[in-house]
């Protein structure tokens, strides 16, 4: 073996541990994950799509004043089911504030009627509402794990895009932008609906 050949060898194992190490394989990996951690966000979210109409049936036969905050959910549910984040949306903030902001209004209405719900008796001893709610709350927390690990994902992911050597691949080679993390948009999110009873 001559000592161009062995050159050549140790710079063509050299070329190839550094395409290795700049991202080529480790963005795309990131950037499928963080898609994939999106797709359970959205089947988490159809899950609690798909249990309010149960729900607002077995609740029909609440008392009259309960009418509003039943079309209320169901006006929010269908606007929140209208919002598509596909993957390719991922690095569009206005879609994802658009897609959380409506799913948030879809949130807040479904405590409002759990809330309501706890002053009738007879609702809350119905088997079916009860199994429905805690489904209800159980996808909650599932929804809640979902924007959790696929907030992690991006940051992995935008981490990656943006750390040497790693960068060299994303910019150069993928042209990788940043993913955009779920937030929650709503306003007064954080305080605990309020429920009147008195009025007829």
């Amino acid at each position: 073996m001559t000592l161009t050949t062995l050159f050549r060898g140790a710079l063509a194992a050299m070329a190839a541990l550094s395409l290795a190490a700049c991202g080529i394989n480790s963005v795309p990996a990131a950037e499928e994950t963080a898609k994939a951690k999106w797709a359970d966000v959205e089947a988490q979210f159809q899950r609690r799509a798909n249990l309010i109409p149960n729900l607002v049936e077995v609740a029909q036969g609440a008392a009259e004043n309960e009418r509003g905050i039943l079309t209320e959910v169901t006006e929010a549910r269908a606007r929140a089911t209208s919002v598509n984040v596909t993957a390719d949306d991922l690095n569009d903030p206005a879609k994802m504030e658009q897609f959380a902001a409506a799913q948030g209004q879809l949130g807040q209405g479904i405590g409002r009627l759990l809330a309501s719900f706890e002053a009738y008796p007879q609702i809350q001893s119905n088997q079916n509402f009860l199994a429905l709610q805690s489904q209800l709350e159980g996808t909650e927390n599932r929804i809640a794990v979902a924007i959790r690990d696929y907030n992690e994902a991006v940051r992995q992911y935008n981490t990656t895009i943006r750390t040497f050597p790693d960068t060299i691949g994303a910019n150069i080679i993928h042209g990788a932008e940043p993913l955009v993390p779920y937030s929650a948009v709503t306003e007064g999110a954080e305080v605990a609906p309020e429920i009147d009873m008195t009025s007829n």
